[in-house]
């Protein structure tokens, strides 16, 4: 993957941002996903915004050999604090962090979303507390997707602010959308968490220590949501 070749992934994420956009990409890593978007006439300007060292410098690197300095700005920030009132920011990407670890960048972060940007996340596990801070902020999920790369299942989330928004325990679970579509990779996943499930479950009946029954009931509970998903 380079500046030019995206990996599927970070493709299917770059499908989801408005023509013309200017983005924020949080967590930009190597700066790829703005560069791409800038070299090919897709977006209008970029943040590309770093909390570590390394990145933040392969960033600034992969921006100035791709002649976009003026396009890009690279900042060393934290979350949202990468973004500033001028940037008039349209669309916001972050990419390949934990569900938890997104809802608490857009939460700690709130201050700076104006309400106007179409949130492009893409979660690695942890979709259904994400899935539960948008709905408690007013966003209204677009569109999601799950797909299979490199053996792992990643899923994208696209929710833009629509007022209040109520979504079921089963819907933030498995999303709202994703459920009606019911996609091959969809299933598959489900699938093999099921299997996951049931193993976790064998293993909490032959534990030795007490384990609590909340969270027994809880994984029952999930269980049994995708048998009935499957179904």
């Amino acid at each position: 993957m380079n500046e030019q070749t995206l990996s599927m992934r970070l493709e299917r994420v770059a499908a989801y941002v408005p023509a013309g956009a200017r983005l924020a990409d949080i967590g930009s890593d190597h700066g790829y996903l703005p560069v791409a978007l800038l070299g090919r006439g897709a977006i209008a300007a970029a943040v590309a915004g770093e909390v570590a060292l390394t990145p933040f410098h392969a960033a600034q690197r992969t921006v100035r050999e791709s002649g976009l300095s003026q396009l890009v700005s690279v900042r060393l920030a934290d979350g949202l604090a990468a973004i500033e009132p001028g940037d008039a920011i349209t669309a916001i990407t972050l990419c390949g962090l934990g569900g938890e670890k997104i809802r608490d960048i857009l939460d700690s972060g709130k201050a700076r979303l104006s309400g106007q940007e179409r949130l492009i996340l893409q979660p690695n596990g942890g979709e259904q507390p994400l899935r539960q801070w948008l709905m408690d902020n007013g966003y209204r999920i677009l569109c999601e997707e799950v797909l299979r790369e490199n053996r792992f299942a990643y899923e994208i989330i696209v929710a833009e602010r629509s007022g209040p928004v109520i979504y079921s325990a089963e819907e933030l679970y498995f999303g709202p959308l994703q459920m009606q579509r019911r996609s091959p990779a969809f299933l598959a996943k489900w699938q093999r968490m099921l299997r996951l499930k049931q193993q976790t479950l064998a293993d909490l009946a032959q534990a030795r220590q007490a384990v609590p029954e909340e969270r027994v009931q809880k994984v029952t509970r999930q269980t049994q949501w995708i048998i009935e998903l499957l179904a």
